[in-house]
């Protein structure tokens, strides 16, 4: 963001922010937004001199002025040049029209305006080649339509622009559209600043070209979807980008969405759609988070509640930063194509699927799922969901899953593959035989990282008759949640502890110290200890609790 010191007294101060810890950023952001037509921000923009502003007073059903380039006629007040103008006042039933068709850039400082009209947008941007809107320090600012407009009238937002437009300052501003959008570009639209909320009868702040969102405090409530690009003529355009600021977004329909890309890469957004978590979803789009190509979280602290898919793409969705959490009647985080993890923090506390995706692919971060039915799956378009899709694959190189399904814990299609980080899996509770913590069509390799999964069926896969070591071991009944379950070697000295919380029979442990052919020992009740790894897992500790069997690494074996 940029402000010169030849701004207006009223919008030299920017608003205070609570500072946060910084998080750290992934490059996938700016590699999306690089491949994206640019915005029209410009930090010449934000530079003026205040002796050249020209001042138009509204009066309720008129307006005065000596301003060049400002016309009035009745309780339409047109600005028809570049230039700065600063507004105050009311118009009871009226517009403000910009119609430049010159050179330059229209600024318009709105310094405590009310505009209200009963046939047409009430600001309406006509033709410009750029609008600034500056909402000036310490001031409100209300704009509201009718809920219908004439026939007449091509604006279907009560904000709306034909052109590129920008919204900064740091003042309030307060728009209602009752007939259709609240705040609406044709073009580009960039919001930096401000204190912004909107309530809208369809959606509530578009750019169809681009939406940015850089600075300011938004709230958005609306009928259709809450901020939204939708140009499907250019793939370089119809996108959303969100770097800063704070937005709270409540819509009937998605809460954000591209017809492109969705890119978070800084700030708070909180994400409502359909209704929220607790909503069936129904046949309409009522999605937190989608994107047509490409979704993106780099950075940035997102929280989503929806009826729909939490976070969605219908291609890719990359997590490489921030801290994203969301609650689904339908799947948390969802990929047509890939869904890859490589830092930052996901946690899906409420879905039928945690994450989906053709692949599935973590190698680092921390991701926490808990699910109805799969917790993290790999399934392929067209592909009988008993067979083997040649093209699906879950695969964990990398950070720390904890994962929690009401039928499978990592459920692939294709394959999976477990090479590092740490993976602990709760699989179902009350089914087994083809439910489990590892479920994989095609063929299941363990060859790093510690893995720890529990279940009725700890693996309905074949478990590898090579790479690392891991032993299989199974209760003869089903055991409590909260049970302690420790694994030793042969000479008493612990290798890990966990506590379930769910009802299981069966348990997998692999990890570095389990070597293929030699005797262990499964002890049961005690206490924990030794290093948290996440799910209930510790490493190392001291043993307690009661012998109960042997198991050599290898075999699975039966208690």
């Amino acid at each position: 963001m940029y402000r010169s010191a030849l701004l207006l007294p009223a919008v030299l101060a920017l608003a205070a922010v609570p500072a946060q810890p910084a998080l750290a950023a992934g490059p996938a952001a700016a590699q999306a937004l690089a491949a994206n037509a640019p915005d029209h921000d410009d930090a010449a923009d934000y530079v003026w001199n205040s002796a050249d502003v020209r001042t138009v007073t509204l009066t309720g059903s008129t307006a005065t002025t000596t301003a060049p380039g400002v016309t009035v006629a009745g309780s339409t007040v047109t600005v028809g040049a570049a230039g700065t103008y600063s507004f105050s006042g009311s118009l009871t039933n009226g517009r403000i029209v910009v119609n430049s068709t010159g050179t330059g850039i229209v600024r318009l400082i709105l310094n405590g305006v009310t505009l209200a009209n009963s046939t047409a947008a009430p600001l309406d941007v006509v033709a410009a080649p750029e609008v600034m809107i500056v909402l000036a320090d310490g001031t409100t600012n209300r704009i509201s339509d009718a809920a219908t407009h004439a026939s007449t009238d091509p604006a279907n937002a009560a904000l709306y622009s034909a052109s590129n437009l920008t919204i900064t300052g740091n003042g309030t501003l307060n728009v209602t559209g009752n007939a259709y959008d609240g705040i609406a570009s044709a073009d580009g639209l960039v919001v930096n600043g401000g204190t912004i909320q909107v309530t809208a009868a369809d959606d509530g702040i578009r750019g169809k070209d681009y939406l940015v969102v850089q600075g300011g405090n938004t709230t958005v409530t609306a009928g259709g979807d809450g901020l939204k690009s939708d140009s499907a003529e250019d793939a370089m355009r119809g996108y959303v980008s969100f770097a800063a600021g704070t937005a709270s977004v409540t819509a009937a329909g998605d809460a954000v969405t591209g017809e492109t890309d969705v890119i978070v890469s800084g700030g708070t957004l909180t994400a409502k759609a359909g209704g929220g978590s607790t909503v069936t979803p129904g046949d309409a789009s009522t999605k937190g988070l989608k994107a047509g190509v490409a979704l993106v979280i780099s950075e940035g602290r997102t929280t989503v509640d929806a009826s729909d898919d939490g976070v969605h793409s219908n291609a890719t969705v990359t997590v490489d930063g921030g801290t994203t959490t969301v609650a689904t009647a339908d799947d948390g985080v969802h990929a047509e194509g890939n869904l890859a993890v490589s830092a930052g923090t996901v946690t899906v506390t409420k879905s039928y699927e945690g994450l989906e995706g053709l692949k599935v692919l973590i190698s680092g971060g921390t991701v926490n799922a808990t699910a109805t039915d799969d917790a993290v799956n790999a399934a392929e378009e067209g592909v009988p969901e008993m067979q083997n899709a040649p093209n699906a694959t879950i695969a964990v190189s990398g950070g720390t899953v904890v994962v929690s399904g009401g039928t499978d814990g990592l459920d692939s299609n294709g394959t999976l593959a477990l090479s590092g980080g740490t993976v602990v899996v709760a699989g179902s509770p009350t089914r087994g035989g083809g439910e489990g913590g590892l479920d994989s069509n095609g063929a299941l390799t363990i060859t790093g990282g510690t893995v720890l999964s529990t279940g009725l069926s700890a693996s309905t896969s074949q478990l590898p008759a090579s790479g690392q070591g891991w032993i299989s071991y199974a209760f003869t009944a089903n055991q409590p949640a909260g049970t302690v379950v420790h694994l030793a070697t042969s000479a008493g000295t612990q290798i890990a502890s966990f506590q379930p919380t769910k009802v299981f029979k069966g348990v997998v442990f692999s990890g570095t110290g389990i070597t293929r052919g030699t005797t262990y020992v499964i002890y049961t009740g005690g206490t924990v200890s030794g290093t948290a790894v996440g799910g209930g897992l510790y490493t190392g500790g001291t043993l307690s609790g009661t012998r109960v069997g042997t198991v050599t690494a290898g075999t699975a074996v039966r208690g």
